[in-house]
């Protein structure tokens, strides 16, 4: 995919680099150029000197191209600024960093399609860019945990096979657990057992923490080789 990050720091920097160790192509703006030439140094990251605001620094990144724009800065108004410019280019996923709770009305009105706070921030950016098919659904207690929904593909791997099995494999993380199944055939929702069979389509709901869901993800989502 064709990402554009916004914002050099720490979370926007560690997921460049993520991003672009998973084979993405990503382009970095960064208003301070010490930071850009900084970047492009460690990890090779095509830096562009600018505001993210500006609509002809978004061009020159390649917004018309973007497949996913993540506003990642300090700032809760130059994130909603670009985000809304972004969206204006008909970019299909725009993710934000929120920073004050208080901003999240004014990202919902823009259009952004997913807000992130500082919990485990770079992991959920990560997730939700590479695995569009997962979603948090809510958090639990203080936020240790969230309950997620998969959904299997079509000629997933998983596919005929059971909760059991799929639990006990050793590639499966064993912090993540299946609480509900809904059979998007049948129309049901049922409590998986141990012996219960999943199927293509169906929405698994998991509890999990934002580091263990995107091994799930991938485990769940493999496409059986032709």
């Amino acid at each position: 995919m064709y990402i554009i990050v916004a914002g050099g720091g720490m979370v926007g920097g560690t997921l460049a680099r993520k991003l672009l160790d998973n084979k993405h192509d990503v382009v970095l703006i960064e208003p301070d150029k010490n930071v850009c030439d900084a970047l492009y140094a460690r990890m090779g990251v095509v830096a562009i000197c600018g505001n993210a605001t500006d609509l002809d620094i978004l061009k020159d990144a390649g917004i018309d191209k973007c497949d996913v724009f993540v506003a990642s800065t300090g700032s809760d108004t130059t994130n909603l600024a670009s985000a809304i410019l972004a969206k204006s280019r008909d970019v299909s996923q725009v993710l934000v960093r929120m920073r004050n709770p208080e901003y999240e009305s004014a990202y919902k009105v823009a259009g952004v399609d997913t807000t992130f706070r500082v919990t485990d921030l770079v992991d959920r950016m990560l997730m939700e860019i590479e695995k569009p098919k997962v979603r948090k659904f809510t958090t639990i207690g203080s936020g240790g945990a969230d309950i997620y929904v998969i959904i299997v593909p079509e000629r997933a791997n998983v596919a005929g096979t059971s909760v059991k099995e799929i639990t006990t494999d050793s590639h499966f993380p064993s912090d993540c657990t299946f609480i509900a199944v809904y059979d998007k055939e049948k129309e049901t929702f049922s409590i998986p057992r141990g012996d219960q069979v999943i199927n293509e389509e169906d929405h698994l709901y998991l509890i999990s923490s934002a580091e263990h869901i995107k091994q799930a993800a991938d485990f769940l989502t493999v496409i059986k080789s032709s």
